[in-house]
């Protein structure tokens, strides 16, 4: 039985990312890549879906049962994990490998106090659980080793001596203060040669570094630093090191409705998250990152703009079937699992203004248009010119029919906003005036039809008197003022119908907008995105009491899901979640903003030049 979401840490190398549960077991691990079949699936299953726990014996008795508290070494994604226990104290560093050529997690284990008996179960389940690997010992110098082949996959663990026992491989040694143990787990094509064993010492020493150099290249809005570094750290590690690609999270599967269907596959580059990412990164100085993806991005979309995807793979791959896994039975039994995403083939008008911001913020910010990226977005511009009134999906990729959602269509008069601007303030070529009157076009078709005077609330899609969460948004693109007042009946509306025990849903499910079963839970981002409204618009007090109790919901490292279950207070949905952490980041810096009496530029100003 997988543990509770939030009691899982990440560890990652900027190519895959492992999920270990405070009880010391690596329950999900995909390889080589964030979407790559899992080498480790028990988080949707048990533990003969595969899994690497170790931890103290003294982990199987429960009289006895040791304490285990961990956390990131400062400004890492090394997880350090302490177990105390009746025979003395060990420390547990937990760590995967970014600069090194294949992908590696490394277990060391350092003796504190006393003398503590170690517990080792590895179970290698390639495929999603599907291939069960043949096992080998491969003797070596100084000890040996067990390699696991299936197929193209194999691996390669070293360290305490492995014993067979039923398909699981066990062994049990002890540590006394001051001794280290090292375990290292290294995936390789299963038609080469196993690689070199690593010198751990080393290895996390450089790991170490690359973390706290990349961290330290920021500065941090007060009173909120310490979960805007964490987030920002986790908006790096679910960037893939080679590609440039983001992704949503580390997992698939993990369920909106416990029990339920509303289980979808998030290891995927969104075009709307990574855009909102990416501006997240920006803002607080990353520019490097602002060129890899926008390579990503051109390599991606390159072609015909009304091929462009809701989503891709990592390295800009089109097909993202949807299908289901039968080999696991999902998480605490929510089933289906899925892999692939058939959301990549609707059409979501909002992901042209997200695209558009990025890109308009990173010309801000200096980074140059080169021969390929200004004739992309005019490329798009050119086909939203003559696509702008299409109904869509949405946001929030609905599953039912489609309709003219207000928020895709601010965010579409945002993308030739920021198409204007391009011409008119950087003298960059375009048909600024053509642009200029789709756009004023645009704001009076929402004013009209996205609109309803008698309740004084944007709504969620035209001929609905429904509010949507998204709306909050409209603020922030410059679309309408924070306190204009529309927007401020538009937030008292969304108070009134999407608060649910103190923090936001994305909308009502039971209106059977989005074809699906009704019932989910607050959907964090959409709180964090109402802390930003909040601040902007003079609720400065409103802002910090929300901000206060959503940091307070991360778990023991600061990790946050997609949703949050309050009754039970649990977490839920995919983990970690871009989404939820970089909205974090944009309500920490609004606040900050506010608190320094300075209000945040937005997409566009609404003007009507």
């Amino acid at each position: 039985m997988p543990l509770p979401i939030e009691q899982y840490a990440m560890i990652g190398d900027c190519h895959s990312a492992a999920l270990v549960g405070i009880d010391g077991s690596i329950d999900w691990l995909c390889l080589p890549r964030f979407d790559s079949a899992s080498t480790f699936g028990a988080l949707l299953g048990t533990a003969e879906h595969g899994r690497w726990l170790l931890a103290p014996s003294a982990a199987n008795e429960p009289a006895a049962a040791p304490l285990a508290t961990r956390h990131y070494l400062d400004d890492t994604f090394l997880l350090v994990t302490r177990w105390q226990t009746p025979d003395g104290v060990v420390e547990v560093t937990d760590a995967m490998l970014p600069l090194e050529e294949h992908r590696s997690v490394v277990r060391r284990i350092r003796g504190i106090s006393g003398t503590v008996s170690m517990h080792q179960e590895l179970a290698v389940r390639f495929g999603y659980a599907d291939a069960l690997p043949w096992m080998r010992q491969a003797p070596e110098h100084g000890g040996t080793a067990v390699i696991g082949i299936a197929g193209p996959d194999a691996v390669i663990v070293r360290g305490a001596a492995l014993h067979a026992s039923n398909h699981v491989h066990e062994s049990t040694f002890d540590v006394a203060a001051g001794e280290v143990v090292d375990l290292q787990l290294t995936w390789f094509p299963s038609h080469l040669t196993a690689p070199a064993p690593l010198d751990v010492s080393a290895v996390l020493e450089d790991t170490a570094a690359w973390w706290r150099e990349w961290a330290g290249e920021t500065t941090l809005p007060a009173p909120y630093a310490d979960s805007v570094r964490r987030s920002l750290l986790v908006l790096r590690a679910l960037t893939h090191q080679e590609t440039g690609g983001i992704v949503a999270a580390a997992t698939t599967s993990l369920p909106e409705q416990f029990g339920g269907p509303r289980n979808w596959d998030y290891r995927f580059t969104w075009i709307r998250d990574a855009s909102l990412t990416l501006s997240a990164l920006m803002l607080h100085g990353y520019e490097d990152e602002a060129g890899h993806w926008r390579r990503w991005l051109l390599r991606a979309i390159a072609g015909d703009p009304a091929d462009i995807q809701t989503m891709y793979g990592l390295s800009g791959e089109r097909h993202l079937t949807e299908y289901e896994v039968d080999s696991l039975p999902g998480y605490q039994g929510a089933s289906p699992v899925r892999v692939g995403n058939g959301a990549s083939g609707q059409y979501q008008g909002d992901i042209f203004g997200e695209l558009m911001i990025a890109l308009r913020e990173a010309r801000r910010i200096g980074v140059d248009e080169d021969q390929y990226s200004w004739p992309l977005q005019r490329a798009l511009l050119g086909f939203l010119e003559e696509n702008w009134r299409r109904p869509d999906n949405g946001i929030w990729e609905i599953r039912g029919p489609q309709v003219p959602f207000t928020h895709s269509r601010a965010m579409i008069w945002a993308a030739f906003a920021c198409g204007v601007e391009a011409v008119r303030e950087y003298g960059l070529d375009g048909p600024a005036d053509r642009w200029a009157e789709i756009r004023d076009t645009i704001r009076a078709e929402i004013e009209e039809k996205g609109y309803d005077p008698g309740r004084n609330t944007f709504v969620q899609h035209y001929g609905t008197t429904e509010v949507d969460a998204s709306l909050l948004l409209l603020s922030q693109i410059g679309f309408v003022a924070d306190d204009d007042p529309r927007m401020l009946g538009t937030v008292a509306a969304i108070e009134s119908d999407l608060l649910r025990d103190g923090l936001l849903m994305r909308y009502r499910t039971e209106s059977g907008v989005d074809g699906l079963p009704g019932g989910e839970h607050p959907f964090l981002a959409c709180s964090f995105w109402l802390v930003g409204q909040y601040a902007r618009s003079g609720r400065l007090d409103d802002a910090t009491r929300l901000m206060d109790r959503l940091v307070a919901l991360a778990n023991d490292v600061g990790l946050l899901s997609e949703e949050y279950d309050v009754g039970n207070a649990r977490q839920v949905g995919n983990t970690p979640q871009a989404f939820s952490h970089l909205a974090l980041v944009r309500a920490a810096d609004a606040i900050a903003q506010a608190m320094a009496g300075t209000a945040e530029e937005p997409a566009e100003a609404p003007r009507h030049d």
